[in-house]
C-alpha cells in the first residue's frame, strides 16, 4: 500500500511539472508595432581607411539612419534589422530560464565592412553589464546567427562555459558523447566553438531560432535541431568566476540585413528530456 501511494505520488509530481510547463504562457516581446520593450545601441558609422576612428559611437537610442524599424514582410510584422551600422538592439527587462523562440530569414542588403562575407547578425543572451565593451555589445553568450554557421557558439567578454566539443581542422565542434571543454576568451581553447549538426535553411527563407535556458544550461535549437548545449555559464567579476544565468537579450546588428519575427518568451521549470541527455 505505502508503495502504492508513493508511486502514485511521484506520478501526479511529474504529471504536475509537465502541466506546469505546458501551460506557461507565452509572452510576445515584439509587439509588431514599435521598439517598445527595447532599446538600441550603435557604434561610430563605417568609414574607409578609419576615416571615423575619433568619432563617438552614435550609442543609446540614437539611430538617424533607422537601422532597426518595423517593417511587413510576406504580410506580417517584423524587426529589420539593416546591418548598415554595427551594434545592437536589446530588452530592457532580464530574463532566465527561459523558452526563447523566433523566425528569422536573410535581406539581400550586405554593407562594407562585410560585402564578401557571409551574412551576420546574432543573438545574445545572459546579457549583463554596460554597452559599448571593447567587443562592442555587452557581456554575454552568444548564439551564432550566420549564413551557414547558424547555432555556434561566442563568448563575448569575460565568460566562460563548459561545452562536450571534439577538435577538427576548423576548430571545436560541438559533441555531446565527447568530454567538457572550457571555452574562454583569451586562453589556448578560445571562446568558440562550432556548431553540429547544420540545420538552417536557405537564404531567403524563415528559419525557426530556439533557445533553452534553465539554470546554468543553455540549449542551441535550429529549426527543431539541438546544434549545441551550454553548461556552468559563467563570468569573471573583479577577478572571481560567478555563476551567469540571467540577462538582457540582444539581437546584433553586423553588416547584413535581417528580418526577425514573432519574437516570443515563455518560463521553463526545467529543460525538456528529449534535448539533453
Amino acid at each position: 500500500m505505502t508503495l502504492r501511494l508513493l508511486s502514485a505520488g511521484i506520478c501526479l509530481l511529474i504529471a504536475s511539472s509537465v502541466t506546469a510547463q505546458s501551460s506557461a504562457k507565452w509572452q510576445s516581446l515584439f509587439n509588431g508595432k514599435n521598439l517598445s520593450g527595447w532599446e538600441t545601441y550603435l557604434d561610430k558609422p563605417y568609414a574607409k581607411d578609419g576615416a571615423n576612428d575619433k568619432m563617438p559611437p552614435l550609442g543609446l537610442n540614437n539611430d538617424p539612419n533607422h537601422v532597426f524599424s518595423v517593417v511587413t514582410v510576406d504580410g506580417k510584422p517584423a524587426l529589420r534589422i539593416s546591418g548598415e551600422t554595427f551594434g545592437g538592439i536589446n530588452t530592457l527587462a532580464d530574463y532566465g530560464n527561459y523558452h526563447l523562440r523566433m523566425e528569422f530569414k536573410w535581406g539581400t542588403q550586405k554593407w562594407p565592412p562585410k560585402l564578401d562575407r557571409p551574412r551576420d547578425s546574432g543573438l545574445l543572451y545572459h546579457s549583463v553589464g554596460p554597452h559599448g565593451t571593447p567587443m562592442l555589445w555587452m557581456e554575454s553568450f552568444e548564439l551564432q546567427v550566420q549564413e551557414g554557421d547558424c547555432g555556434d557558439y561566442w563568448g563575448v567578454m569575460n565568460v566562460l562555459t563548459d561545452i562536450t566539443a571534439r577538435k577538427n581542422e576548423k576548430g571545436y565542434v560541438y559533441d555531446p558523447d565527447a568530454p567538457l571543454v572550457t571555452f574562454q576568451d583569451k586562453t589556448p581553447i578560445g571562446r568558440s566553438c562550432l556548431k553540429n549538426p547544420d540545420a538552417e535553411k536557405p537564404s531567403g527563407q524563415w528559419n525557426v531560432l530556439e533557445l533553452y535556458c534553465f539554470g546554468d544550461t543553455c540549449v542551441h535549437v535550429m529549426n527543431g535541431k539541438v546544434n549545441l548545449v551550454l553548461t556552468k555559464t559563467r563570468h569573471i567579476v573583479n577577478g572571481q568566476v560567478e555563476p551567469l544565468t540571467k540577462g538582457k537579450i540582444q539581437i546584433q546588428s553586423e553588416g547584413a540585413e535581417v528580418f526577425y519575427r514573432n519574437i516570443q518568451i515563455q518560463g521553463i521549470s526545467q529543460l525538456p528530456r528529449e534535448l539533453v541527455k
